[in-house]
C-alpha cells in the first residue's frame, strides 16, 4: 500500500510537469527515461488491489504520454514516435479493460 502511494504521488509529480515541459523539444534520452518509467508503473499496477487509485495512475500516465508525444513530434525521429504511440495505447487498453473505459 506505502508503494502504490509512493507511486501516485510520483505520478501526480510528473503530470504536473509535463505541460512545463511539453514546449520544448523532448531529448530521446529523456524520452527513453520515461518509457522506463512507464514500464515500471504498468508491471507495478498489475497487482495493485486498489484498482481506483489504479486506474487514476493510469489516467495521468496516459496524459502524460500524450503531451509527451506532442512535445517530441518535430524534435525525433518517427521511430520514437511510433514507440511513444504504442505506450499511448498501452495505457489507453489498460483504461479500457481495468477502468471500464
Amino acid at each position: 500500500m506505502i508503494r502504490l502511494a509512493i507511486l501516485l504521488t510520483s505520478a501526480t509529480i510528473n503530470a504536473s510537469t509535463i505541460p512545463a515541459a511539453a514546449s520544448q523539444c523532448a531529448s530521446p534520452t529523456a524520452i527513453a527515461n520515461i518509457r522506463t518509467h512507464w514500464a515500471a508503473v504498468r508491471s507495478q499496477l498489475n497487482k495493485a488491489t486498489d484498482h481506483e487509485a489504479a486506474c487514476r495512475v493510469y489516467a495521468a500516465s496516459f496524459y502524460e504520454s500524450v503531451t509527451t508525444r506532442q512535445a517530441a513530434v518535430g524534435c525525433i525521429g518517427d521511430t520514437a514516435i511510433t514507440a511513444l504511440d504504442s505506450e499511448i495505447d498501452s495505457f489507453n487498453d489498460l483504461l479500457a479493460t481495468r477502468c471500464g473505459g
